[in-house]
């Protein structure tokens, strides 16, 4: 028969396993609840901002393209593997991206938006898409927005194909937007969902395209109605962010409204645009 006192050891012991484990389930509990509200509900955003805690390669000037000798094609910029959150500029900025175009409708609205507010974008197109719409990747060009490579299909689930088929979507649909644009460079490149790869990033990278990820997503590619887009946007909005927006991949008639209320809220807090860390 066992002592009440030599039983004292085996009670302690439970309460401390049971202290251990209801720690570790509210934990749990706590980063769940985090990134559940930092996400925004979009696929693919904490793999996203996860990849960045991988050793990234530094990054070098990113000027013009240096010419290949014996009059080659230009070699690529050389650019960081690591995924671009936050604007060049830093302080008081914000980087605002456009994905999923260009779209016959939304996308020279949205230019028409941009330009009245003087604010430069970057847009990042699907390959099929600028293949049929070269003269909006034109105009997109001529009016001082940067261009990215968002891959041939917006295949969500890249992350999980073998890599001959991640470099064929991200190398054709930038042969597409090369032909669509008449050459001009493409900063970046973008995962469908943020289903970036360390195999799609050094793909990237070794083409010139820094890959982009972003810290704003309102959510506006579910729909939800313009207040809503508005609210998050605003309530997400930080120094230094790159923020999601859409101006394809159907009706973009509440991102639209969305982005013309934002804009001007933006402005009068007294940030200012620029581009995402290329």
């Amino acid at each position: 028969m066992h002592s009440k006192r030599g039983s004292r050891p085996s009670v302690v012991a439970m309460a401390a396993a049971a202290g251990t484990v209801a720690v570790g389930l509210l934990t749990a509990f706590v980063q769940a609840s985090t990134q559940d509200a930092a996400s925004g509900a979009h696929p693919g955003w904490e793999q996203s901002l996860r990849a960045t805690r991988v050793p990234q390669q530094a990054a070098a000037p990113h000027g013009k393209p240096k010419a290949a000798p014996h009059g080659g094609a230009p070699a690529p910029r050389k650019v960081s593997r690591g995924i671009s959150h936050h604007t060049e500029k830093g302080g008081r900025t914000v980087a605002l991206t456009l994905d999923d175009g260009p779209h016959p409708e939304w996308t020279p609205k949205t230019l028409d938006l941009l330009r009245e507010y003087h604010i430069k974008a970057t847009f990042c197109l699907i390959g099929p898409n600028a293949e049929r719409y070269p003269k909006l990747v034109k105009r997109i060009v001529a009016e001082g927005h940067r261009l990215c490579d968002h891959s041939v299909d917006h295949d969500t689930g890249m992350d999980h194909e073998p890599v001959a088929y991640q470099k064929r979507q991200i190398l054709d649909a930038k042969k597409m937007i090369d032909k669509a644009s008449g050459g001009a460079p493409v900063y970046y490149y973008r995962a469908p969902g943020g289903a970036f790869t360390p195999d799609s990033r050094r793909i990237a990278a070794g083409h010139g395209m820094r890959p982009l990820g972003w810290i704003v997503d309102p959510g506006d590619w579910q729909r939800p109605g313009a207040d809503v887009i508005l609210r998050h946007a605003e309530e997400q909005t930080s120094d230094g962010a790159v923020i999601l927006f859409h101006d394809g991949g159907g009706d973009r008639s509440e991102s639209y409204e969305a982005l013309r209320q934002f804009l001007p809220w933006l402005k009068d807090r007294g940030y200012g645009f620029g581009f995402p860390k290329a």
